[in-house]
C-alpha cells in the first residue's frame, strides 16, 4: 500500500457530496488516490463538483443526481457508479438535513423528511451497494451520524432519532455483512461550521464551546480525515464502530 496514496485504485461514492462536510471527505478521498462519484440532490451543482475536484486531484471524478429517500435512484447512483469505475469499494452515506423545531411546533412532514433522508437515505444506499461488496468480498460503508445521534439536542427530535438510528443501523449491517470482509463504521461529527449551522443563534454557538473541552468548533478537513481512515485498510479490522470528531463535546 502507497503511503502517499492508500486509496489509490479505490472507487467511492459519497452521497451529498456537491458541498459541505461531503465534498471536503469527497475531496480527501481523491487526494488519496480514490476515484469518486459525487451524488447529490442538486444535479448542476454535483457537475460543477466534480469538474472542480477532478481537477485539483487528477482522478476520475463523476457526477449524478441522488434522491437517496428513493430506492431506485439509490440503485440508478450505484448502478452508474459500477458502470464508470467497474466496481464500488467503499461508499460513504454522508446526505443529511436538518428541519429543527420543538415536538409541540413540529409538523410530521418534517419529521418524516428528515428521517426518511438521513435514516431511511443510508438504507436505501446501502443496499444497493451491499450486493456487489459481498461478491467482491470486500467494501468500505462509511455513515455519517452526529452528536446529536449520541447525547441528543433539544429540538431536534427528529434529527436526533435518525442519527442515533443510523448508529444502530451501523452495528447491525456490520455484522451481517462482516464474514464478506465489508466494515461498516459511523463517524459522529460535532459542531462544524457548514450550512447546516451557519443559522444557529450566536447564543447556542457560544454555549456549545463551554461543552467542547478543545474549545473550538471542529473543521470540516477534520471529519474527512476520519471518513478517509475508516475507509482505507489500515482500518480493516476497525467494524461497527462509532468514532466521534467532537472535541471531546461526547465522551462515552
Amino acid at each position: 500500500m502507497s503511503q502517499t496514496l492508500p486509496l489509490k485504485d479505490k472507487n467511492a461514492v459519497v452521497t451529498g457530496s456537491a458541498r459541505g462536510i461531503g465534498k471536503m471527505i469527497a475531496l480527501t478521498l481523491a487526494q488519496r488516490g480514490a476515484n469518486v462519484l459525487i451524488a447529490d440532490l442538486r444535479a448542476e451543482l454535483a457537475e460543477a463538483t466534480a469538474k472542480e475536484l477532478a481537477e485539483a486531484t487528477g482522478c476520475k471524478i463523476v457526477a449524478t443526481s441522488v434522491d437517496v429517500s428513493n430506492a431506485e435512484s439509490a440503485k440508478a447512483m450505484i448502478d452508474k457508479a459500477v458502470a464508470e469505475f467497474g466496481r464500488v469499494d467503499i461508499l460513504v452515506n454522508n446526505a443529511g438535513i436538518t428541519r429543527d423545531n420543538l415536538i409541540m411546533r413540529m409538523d410530521e412532514a418534517d419529521w418524516d423528511l428528515v428521517l426518511g433522508i438521513n435514516l431511511k437515505g443510508v438504507f436505501n444506499c446501502s443496499k444497493a451497494v451491499v450486493r456487489i461488496m459481498m461478491k467482491q468480498r470486500y467494501g468500505r460503508i462509511v455513515n455519517i451520524s452526529s452528536v446529536s445521534g449520541l447525547a441528543g439536542q433539544a429540538g431536534q427530535t427528529n434529527y436526533s432519532s435518525s442519527k442515533a438510528g443510523v448508529v444502530g443501523f451501523t452495528k447491525a449491517l456490520a455484522r451481517e455483512v462482516g464474514s464478506r470482509q465489508i466494515t461498516v463504521n459511523a463517524v459522529a461529527p460535532g459542531f462544524i461550521p457548514t450550512d447546516l449551522t451557519k443559522d444557529l443563534p450566536e447564543e447556542l454557538k457560544e454555549a456549545s464551546l463551554k461543552q467542547i473541552p478543545l474549545g473550538r468548533w471542529g473543521k470540516p478537513e477534520e471529519i474527512a480525515s476520519a471518513v478517509a481512515f475508516l475507509a482505507s485498510d489500515e482500518a480493516a479490522y476497525i467494524t461497527g464502530h462509532v468514532l466521534s470528531v467532537d472535541g471531546g463535546m461526547v465522551m462515552m
